[in-house]
C-alpha cells in the first residue's frame, strides 16, 4: 500500500489541508494519509499554539468522512492516551520536541515491508527542509509529495535539498525559469512536484476570523467550526 505522513500544527487543520491530502491520494493513488498532528513542532517551540487534545479532535472531525484519511498519534504527548495507528501494531507517544525522522522511523516499524512510505509537504516548509533534524536520512527512509505553486522553479526545489543531495549549480541553473512541476529523482532523494492545488488559507486568518466573529464557512469543515465555537478556541491570544 502506498500510505503518505502529512504531518502539521494544525491549528486548526483546514480545507487547504484537506483539499491538499485528497489530490494527491487520488494523483499517488495513496491507500492512505495520515494526518499527524505535531505536539510541538521543533520550529514553533516558542509559538503558542492549541493543546494537543484539541487539534487532534479537530483532526479527527475534519478526516471522520474520508476512510483514507487517518488521524494519526504518532506525535501525541505521552500523556496522551494511546489509539490505533495506521499499520500491524500500535506505536507509543513520545515526548516533544517532534522530529519528522523520528516520526517517520516509527511509523515504519508498524509497516508491512511491501508499503511505500511518502511524506506530503506545502513547498514553503519544503524550502526550509535542509535544517531540519536528518534531513538527509528523512530522504533515503520516503519519497516527497511536495505541493507546488506559482512562482517556484524546478531549481529552487532541487536547491532546497540538503546540502549532500544538491545538484551542482552547473545542473541545477538551465531549471531556474522552469516551473516546479514534475517528478525530480536523484541519487538519494525522490520529489513529485503536485501543482494546482493552492489554496489561500492559513490558519492564521482562520484564528484571526473567529475572534473578529466572521463566519468560518468557507475555510473549515463544520464539525470543526462547531468545534471550535462549543470550546471556545481562538478567542483570545494568537
Amino acid at each position: 500500500m502506498k500510505i503518505a505522513l502529512f504531518g502539521g500544527t494544525f491549528d486548526p487543520i483546514h480545507r487547504g489541508h484537506t483539499v491538499l491530502a485528497a489530490v494527491a491520494r487520488d494523483r499517488y493513488q495513496l491507500g492512505r494519509v495520515l494526518f499527524v498532528p505535531a505536539n510541538v513542532p521543533p520550529h514553533k517551540q516558542k509559538q503558542p499554539h492549541t493543546a494537543f487534545p484539541h487539534r487532534y479532535a479537530m483532526v479527527a472531525l475534519a478526516t471522520a468522512a474520508e476512510k483514507s484519511f487517518v488521524p494519526s498519534l504518532l506525535e501525541a504527548p505521552t500523556d496522551f492516551p494511546a489509539a490505533p495507528l495506521a499499520g500491524k501494531k500500535n506505536a507509543a507517544p513520545v515526548a516533544s520536541p517532534n522530529y519528522s525522522i523520528d516520526t517517520v522511523l516509527r511509523l515504519k516499524q508498524s509497516l508491512n515491508k511491501s508499503d511505500q512510505l511518502f511524506f506530503l509537504i506545502g513547498i514553503d516548509a519544503f524550502r526550509d527542509i535542509a535544517k531540519w533534524h536528518e534531513s538527509e536520512a528523512l530522504f533515503r527512509e520516503c519519497e516527497f509529495i511536495v505541493a507546488s505553486r506559482p512562482g517556484h522553479s524546478l531549481a529552487d526545489v532541487a536547491n532546497s535539498l540538503p546540502e549532500k543531495l544538491r545538484p551542482p549549480a552547473h545542473i541545477t541553473k538551465p531549471f531556474e525559469k522552469q516551473p516546479a512541476k514534475g517528478d525530480l529523482v536523484l541519487n538519494g532523494a525522490t520529489v513529485h512536484l503536485l501543482g494546482g492545488v493552492h489554496q489561500a488559507i492559513s490558519a492564521t486568518v482562520i484564528r484571526e476570523a473567529v475572534r473578529a466573529g466572521k463566519s468560518l464557512g468557507r475555510f473549515l469543515d463544520p464539525a470543526v467550526a462547531d468545534y471550535i465555537k462549543k470550546m471556545e478556541l481562538y478567542k483570545n491570544g494568537s
